[in-house]
């Protein structure tokens, strides 16, 4: 079976849709690592996109504060200001959805969370060293993240508990090879690797194969979006800069 790994669509159906087609016909099933809504204009298109593929999601820090899961005054007041017209604008029905979205799922020989195995809403691996701490707190020899926008690998080097971190190497075949490995497919829908592309990843379950990918989208249709419902100018301009 091959499966669509994507994470942090955070409601830009624009970034979504280039995703689908550019990987269509390649997958069997996605499993979707949170944050589907947050920062963008699109939050019950992109929840209704993802309902209708055969998929697993797993909730994200932006799906709880839509919900209301979060005390939202922890944010930056750009993502605040965002995540309250999120509630106001997501229907009832995808509400819903979101609600029932798990915070982590095993499955074979995955592990899958939104942020971290130790804290799957909210903790950022973003080097080695938080990496390290992460692999104690997982049992399969492989675990999905997202939350950072960045695509990297983490791999354990040794009993010690060391770990290393690989850039991605986009379209390229990575064998997992049964080395214990926490790995960030990157961000659909606001890249913050200074590359403004969409980002998603396959996993060849049979071969035991993952696949960084990246495909550019029309970046400039999601900022009018943003602009028509007043989003905030900082999170319009950041997605053409990928930070």
């Amino acid at each position: 079976m091959r499966i669509l790994i994507i994470s942090d669509i955070h409601a830009n159906d624009t970034a979504f849709e280039a995703v689908l087609k550019h990987s269509e016909g390649d997958w069997d099933f996605v499993w979707c690592l949170g944050d589907v809504v947050g920062y963008g204009p699109d939050p019950n298109e992109c929840v209704e996109r993802l309902k209708a593929l055969p998929q697993l999601c797993l909730a994200g820090n932006h799906d709880w504060a839509a919900l209301n899961r979060l005390d939202i005054k922890t944010f930056n007041p750009d993502a605040r200001r965002a995540a309250e017209w999120t509630q106001e604008t997501l229907s009832a029905e995808n509400t819903r959805f979101l609600e029932h979205l798990p915070v982590t799922f095993v499955i074979g020989d995955y592990t899958l969370v939104h942020a971290s195995p130790r804290e799957p809403i909210w903790e950022y691996i973003l080097e080695p060293a938080v990496a390290t701490l992460n692999f104690p707190h997982f049992e399969t020899p492989y675990c999905f993240v997202g939350h950072t926008h960045q695509p990297v690998i983490y791999s354990l080097l040794d009993e010690s508990g060391n770990a290393k971190s690989s850039p991605p190497r986009y379209n390229e075949a990575h064998a997992l090879n049964g080395q214990r490995q926490i790995i960030n497919p990157g961000s659909i829908g606001q890249p913050r690797d200074q590359n403004p592309n969409a980002a998603y990843g396959i996993l060849d379950m049979s071969s035991g194969v993952f696949e960084h990918r990246r495909i550019p989208y029309d970046i400039r249709a999601v900022q009018r979006r943003m602009m028509d419902y007043n989003l905030p100018e900082r999170l319009i301009t950041r997605l053409e800069h990928g930070l």
